[in-house]
């Protein structure tokens, strides 16, 4: 009768490791060496390359991809807006600016690209205001001056009703 209960006792143990959460499976043996707490920014570089290669539609999706992991992100959100403007994806671009006028909406990039974004939609007073701050925050910064100049260029191309190319 001792040795039953002896047996009994024995294979009740053996039997509690197997299930205990330090079994020795698969899963818990995993080398996770490699693995990142931060997602990478792959996403961005991608983007980036997609947007110098004026491949927008590419760049608009990595950039949300790389929103989808960094909400946040001011360099995602503002390849976003950018790749959003290009696409005239205005409402998606307006969202992201929105987003990131508490996060960086005193800095020349803000201003420089929102004012583009303006320009875009034909608000050569908005995106003037906007160039302007821009401008001022750094008078040396190439990219503004040169907004500025293509703003200038703006002003002085007629503009015309739908229709008028149409005999051409």
């Amino acid at each position: 009768m001792f040795r039953a209960i002896l047996i009994l006792t024995l294979c009740s143990g053996l039997a509690g490791c197997e299930f205990s959460s330090f079994a020795n499976t698969l899963a818990g043996n995993q080398d996770t060496s490699n693995r990142e707490y931060y997602p990478n920014d792959d996403d961005i570089v991608r983007a980036k390359t997609y947007f110098r290669e004026e491949s927008y539609g590419r760049s608009y999706a990595a950039f949300r991809q790389a929103l989808s992991l960094q909400p946040n992100d001011p360099a995602a959100l503002l390849g976003y807006a950018a790749s959003a403007d290009m696409l005239r994806r205005f409402d998606k671009a307006d969202g992201a600016y929105k987003k990131l006028q508490p996060i960086i909406g005193n800095r020349i990039e803000y201003h420089n690209n929102y004012g583009y974004s303006l320009l875009l939609r034909g608000d050569l007073v908005g995106a003037r205001r906007h160039f302007i701050k821009a401008y001022e925050i750094d008078p040396a910064n190439e990219r503004a001056a040169n907004n500025l100049e293509l703003l200038r260029n703006s002003v002085n191309f007629p503009k015309r009703a739908a229709g008028d190319l149409k005999s051409l």
